[in-house]
């Protein structure tokens, strides 16, 4: 009796990466929420990367020129507004750039990745690619964190999260 399986051996039929994107992407939503509802405990911060090409995004023209495919912010200390919208898969938050306030819609999907510095915790993900989206080459180069970083961070100039990147077994 010949063993079917054998040929399709490393091809699942179940879509594990995409259930595992969906639970990785989870946790950035529940931290999302947990600020939005009681704000951000102790030294908790967070920098979160997507895609400003993304269907659903909605930012500041100025911004968008600024950063026409991806854009890090910061979620520190002058933000507001911050709300979780489940319903419609996306957040918004205020934040300043340069001094002049701007307010922010993220769908869900359009997040590249999220890293909370002061837990040493970071999470990639992949965009959903659309027709509109191209699949970014390096998503980890991003962009500038906005002005809400504080003094020591800010010379920085770009956010590395390949620290906190996902790594396949054969990466280690």
């Amino acid at each position: 009796m010949a063993d079917d399986s054998e040929a399709g051996r490393g091809e699942s039929l179940l879509p594990y990466e995409v259930w595992t994107e969906a639970a990785l992407r989870e946790v950035a939503i529940r931290a999302l929420e947990h600020a939005a509802q009681h704000g951000l405990p102790g030294a908790h911060h967070f920098y979160l990367t997507f895609r400003t090409d993304h269907p659903g995004v909605e930012m500041p023209a100025r911004l968008r020129a600024q950063y026409p495919q991806d854009m890090t912010i910061v979620l520190q200390h002058q933000f507001w507004d911050l709300a979780v919208d489940r319903d419609h898969e996306r957040f918004g938050v205020g934040l300043s750039f340069s001094g002049i306030p701007s307010k922010l819609t993220i769908p869900f999907a359009a997040l590249t990745a999220f890293a909370d510095p002061a837990a040493h915790y970071g999470l990639r993900f992949q965009p959903e690619e659309t027709a509109q989206t191209p699949a970014p080459e390096d998503a980890t180069e991003a962009a500038a964190p906005a002005s809400e970083a504080p003094a020591s961070e800010a010379p920085a100039g770009i956010v590395r999260l390949d620290a906190f990147r996902k790594r396949t077994p054969t990466e280690k």
